[in-house]
């Protein structure tokens, strides 16, 4: 009995190896100038992202919050054939999602639905980007929505300081800019800034466009043609892609009514797109490791410290502690900086490190949406949507020496921001080129 069951299980799983062994790998193709990404899912979701190129690029400081308002007027003013409620109506009769965010190195809208239903929702999706009514009263309505937001998010203080940290060591530029906008420019702009605005970004010149869904390449094909060909070609368009490198050390204070204090500090990292990237993410991981246990652990000076790699067409790092003892924080955080610049790092952190870094990565990309989202960042910011699928060679291929050099390299001078009690800071211990020394009772090694 036994070796006829297992003679049964043996023939049941033959066609379904069959099967795996002849699933489509992913592919590109360029279709009417536009590069169409395309990722076999294995399953009956189908996720397709359009990609805007550009992100705070695309306009002017005093126009910041425009192109987050006309991506979310695409479904919450309706369509020229829809209004809101009938287009809304016929995306939850499928259980569809159609959707749209504004970043800082690029925009996406996103269409997410079953396999089954796609005939359906793809003609809604391509109406909302084609055909948008940018209807006044609805406008109104997310203008307002969105206002509401942007004061709630000044309120908080994580929010705060992050963005004085970029507004200081982006002056000038374009990272410095929020594009969800201000109080300011939001309330001036109009359905027919909005309008307008989307019509001039929606040009093949500025577009990718990622699927993740088991589709026959002929049907994409098709639907991207149709779609595609809607479009103008627009203006050769170019994101331009630079790396922060502070030249010293900066401090910049601003009184605010906290319950504790805040510091973030923002310094250089590599270019996506090179070899020092991937080195340098495991860095800054490992990093951050020890910041938490030097600052938290060891020394109490914060329930929540952090540090994190900002990665886009500008990217950078970030280091931030909330604090009652900013002047004891520098304190340490700069001589573990010192010290791992000296130092390094250690085999057995790297090699804990690279399993830990792949392991968020893999479970991260579990649903269509993610891996979509993957596949456009890695496009987009990386300049190759191949990385998400070779990203366990790529890191494993890093090497200590890499790790530490490119560390030593770009965490150097670092601008410096606080915002809390300016009676508890003492600015010449951020600025001064020594390091200044821990008291006796914090010593943190």
């Amino acid at each position: 009995m036994k070796r006829i069951l297992l003679l049964i299980i043996i023939a049941s799983t033959i066609p379904l190896i069959g099967i795996a062994q002849k699933k489509q790998q992913p592919y590109d193709m360029l279709i009417n100038g536009v590069k169409v990404i395309v990722y076999p899912s294995g399953n009956e979701i189908v996720v397709i992202q359009t990609v805007i190129k550009g992100g705070v690029q695309n306009y002017t400081a005093d126009k910041a919050g425009i192109e987050s308002l006309a991506i979310n007027a695409l479904t919450e003013c309706g369509t020229t054939l829809n209004d809101k409620n009938s287009f809304k109506d016929k995306l939850d009769k499928v259980s569809a999602q159609v959707y749209g965010n504004a970043g800082m190195s690029f925009s996406s809208f996103v269409m997410n639905c079953i396999k089954g239903d796609f005939e359906t929702v793809w003609p809604l999706y391509v109406e909302a980007m084609t055909k948008p009514a940018f209807n006044n009263k609805e406008f109104d309505r997310i203008k307002q929505d969105a206002v509401n937001s942007i004061r709630a998010a000044e309120s908080n203080p994580d929010n705060a300081i992050d963005r004085m940290a970029k507004q200081t060591a982006f002056t000038g530029k374009p990272f410095a800019t929020n594009p969800q906008g201000t109080v300011e420019t939001v309330t001036k702009l109009t359905s027919v800034d909005a309008k307008k605005y989307w019509q001039s970004i929606l040009t093949r010149s500025r577009l990718a466009i990622v699927v993740v869904g088991d589709l026959d390449k002929s049907s994409i094909e098709k639907h991207m043609q149709d779609f595609l060909s809607k479009l103008p070609v627009g203006r050769p368009f170019v994101p331009k892609k630079e790396i922060y490198t502070p030249v010293s050390n900066s401090f910049k204070a601003q009184e605010r009514e906290n319950a504790t204090n805040y510091v973030q500090g923002i310094t250089s990292a590599p270019m996506p797109g090179t070899p020092e990237y991937n080195a340098f993410s495991l860095g800054m991981n490992i990093f951050s490791t020890r910041h938490f246990v030097e600052v938290r652990s060891k020394n109490g000076l914060s329930y929540a410290p952090g540090v994190w790699l900002s990665t886009g067409n500008t990217t950078f790092s970030n280091i931030y502690v909330t604090t009652t003892e900013p002047d004891k924080y520098i304190a340490v955080a700069r001589h573990l900086i010192d010290t791992i610049r000296q130092n390094g790092f250690t085999p057995e952190e790297l090699k804990n490190q690279k399993t830990s870094y792949l392991t968020g990565i893999y479970y991260r990309d579990e649903t269509n949406q993610a891996l979509a989202n993957s596949l456009a960042s890695n496009e987009v910011v990386h300049g190759d949507w191949h990385r998400t699928i070779k990203i366990k060679d790529d890191i494993n291929k890093v090497t200590l020496d890499q790790v530490n050099g490119t560390f030593k390299k770009y965490f150097s001078n670092i601008t410096w921001v606080y915002q809390g009690n300016p009676k508890k800071v003492n600015p010449v211990l951020y600025t001064q080129k020594e390091t200044p020394p821990i008291p006796a009772d914090k010593k943190a090694f």
